[in-house]
């Protein structure tokens, strides 16, 4: 009985459960939040854009995660972290003014990104290389599976059960909470393979990944914020059909996102990354003209599916890293991200109310810019062998 237990109390077995309570909190934010914002709290595009940046403001103080750790554990920070995602999910539909919002987001958002940060550095600290894009491809699929779930409930409680968006957000925020005491309970503390600095890390042999996280922070925010708006003030979605298209999107994602994992294994980081990014440009036209809503749908869809290829960007990092730099690095790298995304859904919120089709070109910009980057990448990525140039550098050497 307990050789059962001792295989089940696994790391990798944590990072699933974790990476399923996560979804099912921040699905549900995702699935109702538009059709909230503007049914319950009158909000515009303008009103949307300052909402989103007040979001990924804690995502911008990632890097604060190094010193919380000199007091907590990783594994406990990110526990700590996704109860209060929970928690501020639960809240949101008690608080339906333009302040309460703000708050209650402020507060779930917290959660999320302090959560997202640990578990991306845990994940690369117990992951063997060869490993890594397989289970975070597994990862991402548990993922899909628990947004699968919370969409569908989603759609019977309001289709069927006419429950009220703040009962959902409630239900939603509470089951994270209850699967995060359950793997408090249920799961011994992990000891870290390396230990881990504790100090703010910066280094120059890094700045490819630097670059490629920010850009991938920026064009996020244009599927995140605007893409989902689209279908709302556009096309006239209710929360009924926004969780429908979720649903779709969480089917395909669970299902394609192992595939992915080991595509990039096979294939590696530099071809997988060019892949997404030439994608990623077409998506972004597409959406400047689109008037059809199913075509807008799709376009959704397949811009979901890309994001599981950010896998590669983690992967591409984990060759590059001293071991040690881990845990700082993944702090740093999602304030990097997040640079762009405070400044972004509020320039772009004052864009949309002139020109929606200017915001999505500007996605496709973005894209044309992550592609150069990607092309940078090295076919096999390695300490001292970060770039093309320092390749080209010790060939030159030998």
């Amino acid at each position: 009985m307990t050789a059962s237990l001792d295989r089940w109390r696994r790391p990798e077995i944590l990072l699933i459960l974790l990476s399923v309570a996560m979804p099912i909190s921040f699905s549900t934010w995702m699935a109702v939040i538009n059709n909230f914002a503007i049914e319950r709290a009158a909000f515009t595009g303008a009103d949307m854009g300052v909402l989103q940046s007040v979001r990924e403001v804690p995502g911008f103080l990632s890097f604060a995660v190094v010193f919380v750790l000199l007091f907590i554990r990783e594994q406990s920070l990110a526990l700590l972290s996704l109860s209060l995602l929970g928690t501020g999910v639960a809240l949101t539909g008690f608080f339906p003014g333009f302040a309460g919002l703000l708050i209650t987001t402020f507060v779930m958002s917290v959660g999320f990104h302090y959560f997202e940060t640990v578990r991306q550095s845990l994940a690369l600290q117990w992951l063997d290389k060869d490993e890594a894009p397989k289970v975070l491809g597994r990862l991402v699929a548990a993922g899909s599976f628990a947004g699968l779930i919370a969409f569908g409930l989603i759609y019977l409680g309001v289709h069927l059960a006419g429950l009220e968006m703040k009962w959902i957000m409630l239900i939603g925020g509470g089951v994270t909470v209850a699967l995060t005491f359950a793997a408090w309970v249920l799961f011994p503390r992990f000891p870290a393979k390396v230990e881990q600095h504790k100090t703010l890390i910066l280094r120059r042999r890094y700045w490819l990944f630097y670059a490629l996280t920010f850009m991938s922070g920026a064009r996020r925010q244009i599927f995140v914020v605007f893409a989902g708006f689209l279908m709302v003030e556009k096309f006239g979605f209710d929360v009924a059909a926004m969780s429908l298209m979720f649903l779709a999107n969480h089917a395909l994602s669970m299902v394609l996102a192992p595939r992915i994992g080991k595509l990039i294994g096979r294939f590696g980081e530099r071809r997988a990354l060019t892949f997404e990014y030439v994608g990623l440009i077409g998506v972004f036209t597409a959406y400047a003209f689109v008037d059809t809503a199913w075509i807008a749908v799709g376009l959704y869809i397949v811009d979901h599916i890309f994001f599981a290829m950010a896998i590669a960007i983690k992967t591409y990092f984990q060759k590059i890293a001293d071991p040690r730099d881990i845990a700082s690095s993944s702090g740093v790298s999602f304030t990097i991200n997040h640079i762009a995304a405070v400044a972004i859904p509020v320039a772009f919120g004052v864009l949309w109310m002139v020109s929606p089709a200017a915001v999505f070109l500007a996605g496709s910009a973005m894209a044309v810019c992550s592609l150069g980057l990607a092309r940078l990448v090295p076919p096999v990525p390695a300490p001292d062998d970060e770039t093309i140039f320092a390749r080209q550098r010790l060939l030159a050497v030998d």
